[in-house]
């Protein structure tokens, strides 16, 4: 049994994994527009301004698949209570994924040496996703 994440970028799905594959080296595993679906939605069509967007994507991150998608593309994301956590080998990889993740973000907890930890911080990136990213002990 696996537990993983299904993010909701609603519109911005491209550009987040766009982000994703640049800031933490994420493969796209698998990319569905809604246009591409095999089947209609129950309401018979799905609007014409969501055909491009992404109805689905799988995106492989180190050793976990995290999906995405675009949804029903209401106005705003939201990923509240959600934090992802990002466990690296060494303080040079936190640095750099911190740094990487950060860009265009808001730093919560600067990346610093915990009495658990070498390096370890918190930030939510530019699309409101929580991460955690720390050297394991």
């Amino acid at each position: 049994m696996q537990v993983q994440p299904y993010l909701s970028f609603n519109g911005r799905c491209d550009e987040a994994i766009e982000f994703y594959k640049s800031a933490v080296g994420a493969k796209v595993n698998t990319l569905m527009r809604f246009k591409e679906s095999p089947e209609p939605p129950p309401s018979g069509k799905f609007p014409p301004e969501i055909l491009d967007k992404v109805m689905h994507a799988s995106l492989r991150i180190g050793d976990s698949i995290v999906m995405a998608t675009d949804g029903g593309c209401p106005s705003k994301a939201g990923f509240s209570g959600i934090t992802l956590t990002l466990s690296v080998s060494n303080d040079a990889d936190a640095r750099r994924l911190f740094a990487a993740l950060a860009d265009g973000g808001k730093v919560g907890m600067p990346l610093a040496k915990t009495f658990f930890s070498s390096s370890f911080g918190m930030l939510t990136d530019r699309f409101g996703v929580s991460w955690i990213i720390l050297v394991q002990a």
